[in-house]
């Protein structure tokens, strides 16, 4: 029989079911689709049980795909900030029951936003609320979620047993116990992240009866184990633990390496992160306005000792620039080919600059509003020039985040690769150029869904630490040093000076366009 750990991550158009041994070695993977469904424009929802059938089905093919597989453990991952709601009767039949009040409400729906300026004068402001719970209030987190249906679907919530988000639903169905990790918690702006617990006050204040919320684990600490019907659903032997895991950012993190300080996590997506662990909180109480960046539980505790914090910030579109930009505009043309050509082109790409707020922009500028652009266009520029501006102005975007993370105190040595900007030599180089440090790709990218196998260990003693199994299990491929950084002095300070002036701009094209 061969030992294994599970990892599940419930992404938002699928979930993905990775099987890892003792040494990190991927035994087998599988992933299955789910809708996403938008019934007015700016919503965002998902039906739940499509994520049970989903990791059922995936589960099943890997389970089946290797009969000789022990699994000794699941730890889990997923989409953060989403809001399941539960009715009584189908918490108290434990997992074993469809259903749930409404769908989800998703990280992306953008329904929220007379709830979030409420919550932040409730509480007396931006920073107070920052203060308080170590975030701002976006539309994408939980508590505007919750309140939104307390408004506009009262029965809705008068129905209410139970909130889970994504993983902790599927979870709930796998073991039919209610949990939720420090890291998924951090999101929901009902967390007091410096005590990891529930902020009682917070609570009180906008009327979410304590009752309602899942308990609160460390990442890495056991929260159930696989029910007699949840076992003869998926394959997996009954009694089995499972742990429990931790939201999609942390997972992908601790799948990385990114479990000690001064390790940083650049992950170049359709949105791009940084991500960088701490021993301690490091709110943005002073930006303008606070809250640009999130002040997070990480996922490293366990049930015994406590884990550390995470810093985050994110940018709207980075790698989903680029897919635009070739989608829309030279389809004809392979990615080779344009990056080959932006290779041509000098560090600066002529004077042209590009500004990346394709889908508006949360950091370092919370503007739905923004918009996207070349500025600088004159005639002797080429697709080369225009692919190259690209890829400075969303590097040049992510710099500015890790700027950000770096004026609270965090340290980055080093800066760990993930993402479609991790597949290519000149993003990467460009990367280290950009950043400062070292920049390093691992040898393998499976994303939170590793990461989450790596805390089911954790949990079940295959490993002591997740900073232990991190040092077992990852391993770099490669290193880039930063090269001559003094030629990007330039148009990186013309690249910082674009955004207010246009500001203004900004909202007069989205009333033009109906916004």
């Amino acid at each position: 029989m061969t030992d294994a750990l599970l990892g599940i991550d419930i992404g938002t158009s699928a979930t993905k079911v990775i099987a890892i041994d003792c040494n990190g070695l991927v035994l087998a993977t599988a992933s299955s689709d789910h809708p996403i469904h938008a019934p007015r424009p700016g919503w965002s929802e998902q039906n739940p049980q499509d994520w049970w059938n989903a990791t059922r089905d995936a589960v099943s093919e890997v389970v089946r795909a290797h009969p000789d597989m022990r699994v000794q453990a699941v730890g889990f991952s997923g989409q953060m900030h989403g809001s399941v709601l539960l009715d009584r009767a189908t918490f108290d039949a434990r997992g074993e029951r469809d259903g749930t009040i409404r769908p989800a409400i998703l990280w992306n729906d953008q329904r929220t936003a007379e709830q979030c300026a409420a919550i932040e004068e409730a509480v007396g402001g931006r920073r107070a609320l920052v203060e308080q719970a170590g975030n701002a209030a976006l539309t994408g987190f939980t508590l505007p979620k919750l309140l939104w249906v307390q408004r506009h679907e009262p029965d809705a919530w008068s129905s209410t047993a139970k909130l889970l988000l994504p993983k902790d639903y599927v979870r709930f169905r796998m073991t039919g116990e209610a949990a939720i990790d420090l890291g998924d918690a951090s999101g929901t702006l009902l967390l007091d992240v410096d005590r990891r617990a529930w902020s009682e006050a917070l609570c009180e204040r906008f009327q979410i009866d304590r009752e309602v919320l899942p308990e609160v684990h460390e990442s890495c600490a056991r929260a159930g184990e696989v029910s007699p019907w949840a076992a003869g659903q998926t394959g997996i032997a009954r009694g089995t633990p499972v742990v429990c895991g931790s939201g999609d950012n942390m997972a992908g993190a601790a799948g990385a390496g990114i479990v000690r300080e001064g390790l940083s996590l650049a992950t170049l997506g359709t949105s791009g992160v940084i991500y960088a662990h701490t021993p301690s909180p490091r709110k943005d109480l002073d930006g303008d306005p606070p809250g640009r960046v999130h002040a997070m539980c990480a996922g490293d505790g366990t049930a015994d000792k406590p884990g550390g914090w995470c810093v985050t910030g994110c940018m709207l579109s980075a790698a989903g620039c680029l897919q635009w930009t070739h989608d829309r505009l030279f389809p004809g043309a392979s990615y080779d080919e344009l990056f080959a050509e932006a290779s041509e082109i000098p560090a600066g790409a002529g004077g042209l600059l590009f500004l990346p707020y394709l889908t508006g922009e949360r950091c370092p500028h919370p503007d739905p509003i923004a918009r996207a652009g070349w500025i600088g266009l004159t005639s002797r520029h080429t697709r080369g020039h225009l692919i190259r501006a690209l890829l400075e102005g969303v590097t040049f975007a992510m710099g500015q985040i890790l700027d950000l993370q770096r004026s609270l105190g965090v340290r980055t040595d080093r800066v760990r690769l993930g993402g479609g900007g991790a597949r290519n030599a000149l993003w990467r180089q460009l990367q280290a150029d950009v950043y400062g440090v070292p920049v390093e790709t691992p040898e393998a990218d499976e994303g939170p869904a590793f990461g989450a196998a790596l805390m089911a260990g954790v949990g079940v003693g295959v490993w002591s630490s997740l900073e232990q199994a991190c040092e077992a299990t990852i391993r770099v491929r490669e290193t880039r040093e930063p090269a001559d950084l003094s030629r990007y002095d330039a148009p990186r300070e013309a690249y910082a000076e674009l955004y207010e002036p246009l500001a203004a701009s900004f909202a007069t094209l989205s009333a033009i366009d109906g916004g």
